[in-house]
């Protein structure tokens, strides 16, 4: 993440982010303490789970503690093992391959598409070896990889899916929600995501086959879930695991912030739009990129961000806007270019894009809340700060 944003934002007039709240999350928090159930899988935790299932189709939610921890978990349930091979993005979070680092495999970086920033799927199947054991997709900002010739590869290869749609809440592709056309898929509720708990995730399963593995690799390995239901008399060990288990309270603060997710996107959709047509005109002047969003994706509005030149030119407007007051970031370090990238992990191919289109972004304030007027004050010191610019009349 950029460097910018963990740093103080009281001094913006328009902060970067602002997490979501003022719904039932109090109510619901209340109702915990007086249930007296604070840890996981609690009424909340099956609501929250009830509402994933049905809103994503897939065939099995589970909360857990992060984003991070639901690819864990996905890495343990998927069986990888040292020696095996991951192919990813080098433009993701460290967490993408860490879940995968810790169970001894290595990771292998694609290039990535110039217009979404997501995994080139065109130069897949070069990186794939004897020992490829899953791709994992990352669907940046909610806009999805082209996930039919993904699954091609997969079918052909005989290789697992990971979809990480960290950011990817009630996005879709061709119909689909992201995070459910792989085997398996994940969600983030870190605040600053769209819908949140502070911190929390959601590990999606979408082959049955693994569900009842699941349940007991997210349980300390043991089959206390059966037994909590009363299948079973007692619970022991059965199987490698960890504590994936959300808090209750954390449950009950996600569930109000489910019940209002729809209206929370589209308000962002439509903060999404302005940003779009009043940056459209610098666009067509080639002072500036803007997002792409394919045929087919149906994106969730969780980033707004242009493309400059380069670099210096982000840094630049990203100086320029600070001084005016507006908060805004850059995004990932690609992970082949970090201390632990270098020396731990592989580039298949060439970094034709993945390095370059990562220092011309830069993420503009996006949150729910922010009003027109706060979007049209961002709009407004952009063009003040390419009147200078030859090509900008």
């Amino acid at each position: 993440m950029a460097v910018d944003q963990e740093k103080d934002i009281s001094k913006f007039m328009i902060s970067f982010n602002k997490p979501v709240s003022g719904f039932n999350e109090l109510e619901y928090i209340k109702n915990v303490i007086e249930n007296q159930k604070f840890s996981g899988d609690g009424e909340f935790n099956k609501k929250c789970s009830s509402w994933l299932e049905k809103n994503t189709g897939t065939k099995k939610a589970f909360l857990s503690p992060s984003g991070t921890h639901s690819l864990e978990m996905i890495a343990i349930l998927a069986g990888i093992k040292p020696g095996d091979e991951i192919i990813m993005p080098s433009f993701t979070f460290s967490s993408t391959a860490n879940a995968f680092i810790l169970r001894g495999a290595k990771i292998v970086f694609v290039d990535i598409r110039p217009d979404t920033m997501n995994i080139d799927e065109k130069k897949i199947e070069a990186a794939i070896s004897p020992n490829t054991k899953a791709i994992v997709p990352m669907h940046y900002g909610g806009v999805a990889c082209e996930m039919d010739t993904i699954m091609q590869i997969s079918r052909k290869h005989n290789l697992l899916i990971i979809e990480d749609a960290a950011q990817c809440i009630l996005a879709k592709y061709k119909g689909k929600a992201l995070g459910t056309i792989g085997d398996f898929g994940c969600f983030s509720f870190h605040e600053s995501k769209n819908i949140h708990c502070g911190e929390g995730g959601a590990i999606l399963i979408n082959n049955k086959n693994y569900i009842k593995r699941a349940e007991i690799i997210r349980e300390k390995g043991t089959d206390r879930s059966q037994f909590m239901r009363g299948e079973i008399d007692k619970y022991t060990w059965r199987d490698c695991g960890s504590s994936f288990l959300l808090s209750e309270i954390n449950a009950a603060f996600l569930f109000s912030q489910l019940e209002n997710a729809k209206d929370i996107i589209s308000s962002r959709m439509k903060a999404w739009d302005l940003y779009y047509n009043g940056l459209k005109g610098l666009e067509e002047k080639g002072l500036l990129g803007l997002p792409f969003i394919p045929i087919g994706c149906e994106h969730n509005a969780h980033i707004f961000y242009i493309k400059l030149k380069d670099w210096n030119e982000r840094d630049g407007l990203m100086a320029y806007l600070k001084e005016k007051g507006v908060n805004t970031v850059f995004h990932y370090i690609p992970l082949h270019n970090s201390p632990y990238g270098v020396n731990n992990c592989c580039f298949s191919g060439n970094d034709e894009y993945t390095t370059k289109e990562s220092e011309k972004l830069l993420r503009l304030p996006m949150f729910y809340g922010i009003s027109e007027n706060q979007i049209m004050e961002v709009i407004k010191k952009i063009h003040e700060y390419f009147k200078s610019f030859a090509n900008y009349i």
